[in-house]
């Protein structure tokens, strides 16, 4: 997301605003929700990406078998119920009457389809289905899950794994997902048709995304959602978006400026609302290349060795960093996983001293006194993008020259998950299970479904161990402690450096009713214009 847009790109956008403002009596009497953001999704498919900005756009028009409730705990969705068929077998029992778009019906051939779609190579989403052989038609509405080792906590995987139309694919010619990294371009990017509340009235990339109520939708009845259409608006400028709320041309902002919040919470005229994020900001080392691109350190890597690793952590003053550059709008954390997230340590969370004498006694230790140069990553939103500039300056200072790039997210995430950067900063919200978030980070690379996020290539075999434990462990007790166990791990090997947890606020008009997910997701379903 470019802070500061093309002109063709601005007039686009407030040409669009300016339409869009113009509806307002109608948006009144067809309850239309115009909300906005930085952050464009990115593609339509729904497996061609793991990221929230794509999946908070793309699940209003895509369900899973599981989804989750207002109190964020999982919940029943294209599936009913589900049961342990063995030690290797999960049955999931789907719900009946369900129509896609245009109009057939969801079937267990579709949750085939589906599954072995989301298992594929270009499919982000297949690292989250590691331990998945495959899926098996039993019959119409039901299927059963078969795989590699026991999953106790199977279910929680599908969270977020689309099912689509297999007929509808096929017609198209997307059974295989997008392959985004190669920036591959396929009919499913533009198009959508699931069984969601949403239907796709049009995706135009980095400025809109237009959808319709779904009127066959099945949870029509049972969640107090009141929308017709939502219309969903990449604005990229803090100010601009900000602007288009305050003069009634959006009615929802997902990301306000930082440095506003504050004031709009005294001035009470717009509605806030805010909770505790479950994600964490981290840097990304790269641990792999025997020597970093474009660095004044030639035949080495820097990034291997501990010492730089903590040196980086002891530079960084993430107290004032929150304070004054974040605007008390995020929480310092040395903890890898928010306390949200089941079996986190909490006595993890504080975070080491900012000490930049030891940083440079450790520098020195680890063979580099004058310190070196590095390409610094961050995605080009403001308030990141003036947290990435914060910390350049503050690891000047002892010596590790960071030399501060801020890309489009069209360019920063396909080098995140090809582990193509030297020094990356990046976010990272899981669910409530943990092995998740540790599979697609921290585990080693394997090029198919595990670290698809392990942006250093980070390896450890003990981790490695520990990781694939928590996958098949099923008593609840020893499955957090083998969590706690990682953790303390990767706090002491640091493959990542937690930074800070930032808090979700969101500003909207007084009419509008939502629930906040500490995601960052807005779900639709449950939006209300009074």
């Amino acid at each position: 997301m470019r802070i500061s847009m093309s002109g063709r790109r601005h007039a686009r956008v407030l040409m669009l605003l300016l339409a869009l403002g113009g509806t307002a009596l109608g948006a009144q009497a067809q309850k239309l929700l115009r909300f906005a953001s930085a952050f464009d999704p990115q593609t339509m498919d729904p497996h061609a990406l793991a990221l929230v900005y794509h999946s908070r756009v793309v699940t209003q028009i895509y369900e899973g078998l599981v989804n989750r409730d207002e109190q964020f705990r999982l919940a029943p969705a294209l599936a009913l119920s589900w049961s342990q068929q063995g030690a290797r077998t999960w049955r999931f029992k789907l719900r009946p009457g369900v129509k896609f778009h245009d109009g057939s019906a969801f079937t267990a051939d579709d949750v085939v389809f589906s599954i072995e779609r989301a298992l594929q190579r270009e499919s982000q989403r297949a690292t989250q289905l590691r331990g998945v052989l495959g899926a098996r038609k039993v019959d119409a509405l039901t299927v059963d899950v078969l795989l590699a080792a026991p999953d106790a906590l199977l279910p929680e995987k599908f969270w977020l794994i689309a099912m689509m139309s297999k007929a509808w694919s096929e017609k198209l010619g997307v059974a295989k997902p997008q392959d985004y990294n190669a920036k591959q371009e396929t009919p499913a990017v533009r198009q959508a048709m699931g069984t969601g509340p949403f239907m796709l009235k049009r995706y135009e990339a980095d400025v809109q995304t237009q959808l319709q109520a779904h009127p066959d939708w099945w949870g029509r009845a049972s969640h107090r959602g009141n929308l017709d259409e939502a219309h969903y608006q990449v604005i990229q400028s803090d100010a601009t978006r900000l602007a288009a709320l305050r003069s009634g041309q959006v009615d929802f902002v997902i990301d306000p400026p930082f440095q506003d919040v504050g004031r709009l919470r005294q001035e009470g005229s717009l509605k806030l609302m805010e909770t505790a994020d479950i994600g964490t900001q981290y840097l990304a080392f790269d641990q792999h290349r025997d020597e970093l691109p474009g660095s004044d350190i030639k035949g080495r890597n820097p990034f291997k060795d501990l010492r730089v690793r903590r040196a980086v952590y002891h530079a960084l003053d993430m107290d004032l960093l929150v304070r004054q550059v974040l605007r008390g709008q995020a929480v310092p954390t040395g903890a890898h996983l928010s306390s949200l997230v089941d079996g986190a340590l909490p006595e993890l969370d504080k975070r080491l001293p900012h000490d930049p004498a030891l940083a440079r006694r450790l520098l020195a230790e680890a063979g580099y006194p004058q310190g070196f140069s590095v390409a610094f990553d961050c995605v080009n939103v403001s308030y990141r993008q003036a947290a990435c500039q914060a910390m350049a300056a503050m690891l000047q200072k002892v010596g590790i020259r960071a030399n501060f790039s801020a890309l489009p997210s069209s360019s920063f995430f396909p080098k995140l998950s090809q582990a193509t950067g030297s020094l990356l900063e990046f976010g990272w919200s899981p669910g409530v299970d943990a092995w998740n978030v540790l599979n697609a980070l921290v585990r080693t690379y394997d090029a198919r479904v595990s670290g698809a996020f392990n942006a250093g290539r980070y390896s450890n075999a003990r981790l490695d161990e520990i990781i694939d434990a928590i996958a098949t462990e099923p008593d609840l007790a020893q499955r957090r402690r083998r969590v706690g166990e990682a953790l303390q791990l990767m706090q002491q090997d640091l493959p990542l450096l937690p930074l800070y947890r930032i808090k979700h606020s969101w500003v909207m008009k007084p009419q509008v009713q939502a629930v906040q997910w500490p995601n960052g997701m807005l779900e639709l379903r449950w939006v209300r214009l009074d």
